[in-house]
């Protein structure tokens, strides 16, 4: 194998016993993976070990914070970052090796790859519209990243030049519309308490307009409705997380007896 760059891989998780297997599995090839447990009761800790034994149990501070304690314990100079139901692709795998092994011949890359997610939802793989092609930066040079976001939509942050890979990340997303619904619940939650501790506050205009362009934007514009019922489903129940956030910013705010 030609010498390359070496890399870590790191993964957040809470009670993922359904999912880890698979998506450390996928990075088994990395130099380092890291697993960071926010207090797991089922097997997730069990299986990660059979993976590693970089694991760090540490209470949930929220998705950006976890995300950023995650990079901060890497030790190589390339780190790849994956949720636990997330698989990289064997076309990745071989294409991150062959940039790493390019790097390492003196060649000047970026400093940080978004990659593409497939995902897979309602027993289908999205490759028309809606989710698709859904980029994310998770390939990352160390030393130029940092994580930032808005809980729960984390993102990691490059300060440098970011490029694109053709490989792409399978996502195995909510495994029923009653998982996506609970999903929605908890996201739109952290949502409204992170707009509330920066002190947003809420708008009657953003509660009705916001859904209405919400469900335009990814049935329409984004072409959900490629993906036929289910693109409807998805636009809908992205309409109502937007609703959901905002009623619930508005909830905040009155309970404070601010509004």
């Amino acid at each position: 194998m030609a010498r390359r760059e070496q890399i870590s891989a790191f993964i957040i998780c809470c009670n993922e016993e359904a999912d880890i297997r698979r998506a450390l599995k996928s990075i088994s090839w990395c130099d380092e993976i890291i697993v960071v447990d926010s207090g797991s009761t089922d097997r997730t800790l069990e299986i990660a070990r059979e993976f590693t034994d970089k694991i760090y149990v540490r209470e949930w501070p929220g998705f950006v914070k976890q995300k950023a304690y995650g990079l901060s314990v890497c030790t190589h100079p390339w780190v790849l970052n994956i949720d636990a139901d997330e698989v990289v692709t064997e076309g990745l795998r071989d294409e991150i090796l062959e940039l790493l092994s390019r790097e390492q011949s003196g060649e000047t890359l970026a400093d940080g790859y978004e990659i593409k997610r497939l995902i897979y939802y309602l027993g289908k793989w999205w490759t028309k519209g809606g989710w698709y092609p859904e980029y994310r930066l998770r390939l990352l040079r160390k030393e130029k990243a940092s994580w930032g976001g808005r809980d729960p939509h984390e993102k990691a942050i490059v300060n440098g030049a970011v490029g694109r890979l053709n490989g792409h990340i399978e996502h195995y997303t909510y495994g029923s519309l009653s998982d996506h619904i609970h999903a929605v619940n908890s996201h739109s939650s952290a949502a409204a308490q992170a707009l509330f501790n920066e002190g947003v506050k809420p708008s009657y205009l953003k509660i009705f307009f916001n859904p209405w362009y919400r469900f335009f934007k990814f049935y329409v514009i984004k072409q959900g409705y490629r993906e036929g019922i289910r693109g409807l489903f998805v636009a809908i129940v992205e309409a109502f997380y937007v609703f959901l956030k905002n009623v619930k910013l508005w909830e905040l705010w009155h309970r404070s007896g601010r509004v």
